[in-house]
């Protein structure tokens, strides 16, 4: 993929994670839990790990936290989502690299691993261990949210490695 096209890519998912981190804020959600979010903008970040590469997704991954912290956030909600995008990001390109896994079950992974990062923040400010009783809650969503997202980045990963003469095999 030459630069031009590559770069034009990088910002179309730049854009897409954006506005689906935007329609996630729109989107009440109270399970009695704190954390329980969908995760729509990582559908972006799979998306680009599937398709472009290691390296751009984790760029992806930041771009967005930081993108989205600016525009609604605070420097705490900054904290939290940052642990857990680089968390999630950096098991989903090792379970990629180690091309095992279906697109996913790396996709549940980073749900799960997403949490797992915000939860190891709360623990360090807090310095309160039993914030960690909310992991197993927070574990099921991340799997369902995280096999929902890579079902859809699946199916959207066919169609633009075509147009992208990208290979993907899951």
């Amino acid at each position: 993929m030459n630069k031009r096209k590559f770069t034009a890519y990088m910002g179309m998912l730049l854009a897409v994670a954006f506005v689906l981190s935007y329609i996630e804020t729109l989107i009440p959600l109270n399970f009695g839990v704190p954390g329980i979010k969908l995760g729509l903008g990582n559908l972006a970040v799979v998306t680009a790990l599937y398709t472009i590469g290691i390296g751009p997704a984790i760029v992806l991954a930041i771009m967005k936290v930081l993108l989205v912290t600016f525009t609604f956030g605070s420097f705490s909600m900054f904290m939290y989502s940052f642990a857990g995008a680089l968390l999630s990001v950096l098991v989903m390109a090792l379970l990629k690299k180690l091309d095992i896994f279906s697109c996913y079950a790396v996709s549940a992974t980073g749900g799960i691993m997403h949490n797992v990062g915000q939860i190891l923040v709360a623990v360090l400010i807090t310095k309160e261990i039993r914030i960690t009783y909310y992991l197993p809650v927070l574990i099921v969503s991340g799997v369902v949210t995280g096999a929902v997202l890579g079902i859809i980045a699946g199916l959207i990963v066919k169609r633009v490695s075509k147009v992208l003469k990208v290979d993907y095999e899951r």
